[in-house]
């Protein structure tokens, strides 16, 4: 799976945990003052219900400084906001990054090409708390 793209996801390995990968990517937010909306621990919900999953858990985040002219832009985008990246172990205990290729999500939602750096983020920050 490593850099390789399928139906618009992306996914890299991680040389970290993933709850070191998820603690990476909360400093990496704060430090560009985004908001973390949400994160699910996919896991940790599975076990509460009484099943086993390995370690899993998803990060919503986005600013509406740059969310905002995208959904203006293309309405349909706010299915896919905000910004999401998965952060999970697979079963030989690799750790992966994955998220939506910007790329992928500008051409499903047709945005104008200015648009895609608020996109790229993403790929730079999953880049980032991955290394």
């Amino acid at each position: 799976m490593d850099k390789k793209a399928k139906n618009g996801i992306v996914s890299i390995p991680s040389k970290h945990s993933v709850d070191e990968t998820v603690s990476r990517l909360e400093a990496a937010l704060e430090a560009k003052s985004a908001k973390i909306f949400a994160v699910v621990d996919h896991s940790g919900e599975a076990e509460k219900a009484g099943l086993q999953m390995l370690n899993t858990k998803l990060i919503m985040f986005g600013n509406p400084k740059g969310g905002t002219p995208l959904m203006l832009a293309a309405p349909t985008i706010a299915i896919d906001l905000p910004l999401k990246i998965l952060v999970w172990e697979d079963r030989s205990g690799s750790v992966w990054v994955t998220y939506t290729r910007p790329e992928f999500l500008a051409e499903r939602h047709r945005l104008p090409s200015d648009l895609m750096p608020t996109l790229a983020v993403v790929s730079q920050l999953a880049e980032t708390i991955a290394g």
